[in-house]
């Protein structure tokens, strides 16, 4: 039978037990870490989100009939602002072990395709930043995230994320 010629390539999960890089994570538990990190992310921007004026900003575009849509300069400050506590908060995890705070609760990590961890710079300026900067940009930002999330069900579980920073998610040992 004809290989069809418009179908997606495949990766080989095989090529990453033959590397030494232990198997993907679970999706479920890459979900939940996710969720946890949310969670501890949002109790520390939530605060400053209403003292820093971004909420009554984000009421008053919404009123003004122009579909809710933020001014420029407060989208970027706030992006810059979320990119920089996500930072503050991830950073000594990630750097210490490639896992975020809910990756290290859930035993899952984050590693090259050979099976290292990452430099701190790498994964925050090959696999955050990129899907930070995306993400804010209206109406295509909510297209790539929901894109980004559903890679996840590709066989070698490897988001858009992943694939941009060379990583991969897998069982911490």
């Amino acid at each position: 039978m004809p290989q069809d010629p418009y179908r997606t390539p495949d990766a080989n999960v095989a090529d990453f037990q033959d590397q030494g890089v232990p198997d993907p994570a679970i999706r479920w538990l890459r979900l939940a870490a996710i969720l946890i990190d949310a969670c501890i992310g949002l109790a520390v921007i939530v605060p400053l989100i209403f003292v820093g004026g971004y909420w009554e900003a984000a009421f008053e575009a919404g009123r003004s009939g122009g579909f809710g849509i933020m001014p420029l300069g407060t989208t970027l400050l706030w992006a810059v602002i979320g990119f920089v506590v996500f930072a503050l908060i991830q950073g000594y995890p990630l750097h210490s072990g490639g896992q975020t705070w809910g990756k290290k609760v859930l035993s899952i990590r984050i590693v090259d395709l050979q099976g290292n961890k990452p430099t701190l710079v790498d994964l925050l300026g090959k696999r955050y930043l990129p899907t930070h900067v995306i993400a804010n940009i209206p109406c295509l930002g909510t297209i790539y995230v929901l894109v980004d999330s559903l890679m996840i069900f590709r066989q070698d579980q490897r988001c858009l994320h992943d694939l941009i920073a060379g990583t991969s998610v897998v069982r911490a040992k």
